[in-house]
C-alpha cells in the first residue's frame, strides 16, 4: 500500500514569484493525482509576480491561490523530491529530513527580464514551457 502514497516535491528557487510558483502549478495541473506538490525560496518574495499568473493562465492553469513562503516554512516536512530552479536555491537549500532526491534545473529567472511588457512575457512564456519541458521529463520516471 505505501506504493499508493503521494510523493511530495518541492520546486524551490530564490523569490518563489515565478519559477517555482510556475512549476508548482504546472506540475499540479498535470499530474497532482499522485505528488502533493509545494514551492518556496530563499528569499522570498511578497507576492507572485503578475506576469508569472498571466502566463500560466494562457494554458489554463490558475496559480492566484499560491503564495511566496521562505524554506523555513516548509523544514520540517519530508519531501520525496527537491528540484530547485536556480544556483542561488541550490546553494541556499537548507537540510531536509528523510532522503530526498535532489534535481537542479538552472533556469533563467524571468522576473529580471527587461524591456516592455510584451518583451517579458516573451521571457516568461519560454521560462514556463522549459519547466513544463522538464516537468515532462521528470514525469516519464513514473509511468
Amino acid at each position: 500500500m505505501n506504493n499508493l502514497r503521494k510523493k511530495k516535491v518541492l520546486f524551490l528557487c530564490t523569490g518563489n514569484s515565478c519559477r517555482s510558483q510556475m512549476a508548482e502549478g504546472l506540475l499540479r495541473y498535470v499530474a497532482g493525482d499522485r505528488f502533493e506538490v509545494y514551492s518556496a525560496g530563499s528569499e522570498p518574495a511578497d507576492n507572485i509576480n503578475p506576469l508569472a499568473v498571466l502566463v500560466m493562465n494562457e494554458i489554463g492553469i490558475d496559480i492566484t491561490k499560491q503564495y511566496p513562503k521562505h524554506i523555513e516554512e516548509l523544514s520540517s516536512q519530508k519531501f520525496d523530491y527537491i528540484i530547485t530552479l536556480c544556483n542561488n536555491a541550490r546553494n541556499a537549500c537548507p537540510f531536509f529530513p528523510g532522503t530526498a532526491q535532489k534535481i537542479h534545473w538552472n533556469l533563467e529567472d524571468p522576473a529580471k527580464a527587461i524591456g516592455t511588457e510584451k518583451e517579458r512575457l516573451i521571457i516568461f512564456r519560454k521560462i514556463r514551457d522549459l519547466i513544463y519541458g522538464k516537468i515532462s521529463e521528470f514525469l516519464k520516471n513514473f509511468t
